[in-house]
């Protein structure tokens, strides 16, 4: 999947931003907020580095007016994120339909306690503690790109039990403190609303979700396919009806149907390296103290799949387990999917690193989804509209060499 280039590396091209912008700006009400919205696009693709609103508003004009009329769009200005949104997606979506879904767990650091949703959380990733805000993308994920269309702000009782901070944050009434499995559960139901696209599987990484088995439940109601990573330790049982038989591992390692495939490993010297992934069928088991979906005695039937890393690379790997319900796919198929996933956390990056995802500097609850929006605008045409590398000089003439006298 390529990423195309980091903003601020590459020129903008006037006339593609133009009728890009038509496009997904349609669904804001007003001229000025069109304008505005163009302006904060551009500024977010032309500004390297860090996106505060100072830094956007010089890249857009270097006036007052420039930074109020920002600042005025972005935090104060009544405009729906969710029509903006769709149509970013029916923009990526033009050229083809999507190979799948995926939703993301994106942590932004944040300094202080005053942005919309900031809290103390323990980080897997880095194992520490830090004060952040915790944010879903939800990604369609094509042949050539994933894309984020859709976004939600991981809200704790702090917040939404509090009518002081909900008041200053503008947290609209509707919105309360939800786990990310309810979030993920809320985009299936949107996407299976979307005709032909809303068939395409679900690639999703709940090793960290206590969630998960109600998250597969849900999933299945939804009527959608999915490839989902699970933790090793996630409770698992073996028969439809039967009592858990231990962790995924465990399970996966008797299960009665077991068998190999090997498959060879892409980018592996000559494309031979093999892999063995073991497979049977499994049900996964909700977490202490939690029903699952409302059918805890039946479970989900699944296929699970364990990928055994060779020896070969030279150092310990651990195994790694997905739930999936491509039963009737081919194997190769299935792998291709799982191996989107990197694409996708590829993406991640690159949206903190280049895109302002962690620049928001803003408090209001309405404000960070106008941003975020807008970070969703820019790269969805960066992804549509990559700059070509330089073309690279001809080469020299072949002169054959004389003999010296």
């Amino acid at each position: 999947m390529p990423l195309g280039d980091a903003p601020g590396t590459a020129p903008v091209d006037t006339r593609l931003l133009r009728a890009f912008a038509e496009d997904v700006f349609q669904p804001l009400g007003r001229a000025d907020q069109r304008r505005w919205a163009q302006a904060y696009l551009r500024a977010l693709l032309s500004v390297p580095g860090k996106k505060t609103m100072r830094r956007l508003a010089a890249a857009a004009a270097p006036t007052t007016q420039a930074a109020n009329g920002l600042q005025q769009f972005i935090n104060n200005s009544p405009w729906e994120w969710t029509p903006v949104r769709q149509a970013v997606f029916r923009t990526v979506t033009a050229l083809g339909p999507p190979r799948a879904w995926s939703v993301a767990e994106v942590t932004i650091p944040k300094r202080g306690e005053h942005s919309v949703g900031v809290h103390r959380r323990f980080d897997a990733e880095s194992g520490r503690t830090v004060n952040c805000q915790v944010a879903l993308a939800l990604f369609v994920v094509t042949d050539s790109t994933c894309v984020p269309v859709d976004w939600r702000l991981l809200l704790g009782d702090a917040w939404c039990r509090d009518a002081e901070r909900r008041a200053r944050a503008r947290i609209p009434a509707s919105v309360e403190a939800r786990p990310a499995g309810a979030h993920i559960l809320d985009f299936a139901a949107r996407a299976a609303a979307c005709g032909r696209a809303g068939e395409a599987p679900w690639l999703l990484d709940l090793r960290h979700h206590p969630e998960a088995a109600e998250v597969l439940d849900g999933l299945v109601r939804h009527g959608a396919d999915f490839v989902c990573e699970v933790s090793a330790e996630q409770l698992a049982r073996l028969s439809q009806a039967g009592p858990p038989a231990g962790v995924v591992a465990e399970a996966a390692a008797h299960s009665p149907t077991r068998r190999a495939h090997r498959v060879a490993r892409p980018g592996s010297p000559g494309g031979r390296e093999p892999f063995t992934v073991h497979f049977g069928r499994l049900w996964l088991a909700p977490a202490a103290g939690r029903a699952s979906g409302g059918n805890q005695a039946t479970g989900v039937p699944c296929t699970y799949l364990s990928l055994a890393r060779p020896a070969s690379q030279g150092r310990h790997h651990p195994e790694r387990f997905w739930i999936t319900s491509l039963t009737e796919h081919r194997m190769e198929e299935t792998l291709a999917l799982v191996r989107s996933a990197a694409g996708v956390g590829r993406c991640v990056a690159d949206l903190q690193a280049h895109y302002g995802v962690q620049d928001f500097e803003g408090r209001s609850f309405p404000g960070w989804h106008h941003h975020m929006t807008m970070v969703s605008a820019a790269y969805a045409f960066r992804q549509l509209h990559p700059v070509a590398p330089p073309a690279l000089p001809p080469p020299a003439p072949d002169r054959a060499r004389r003999p010296c006298a």
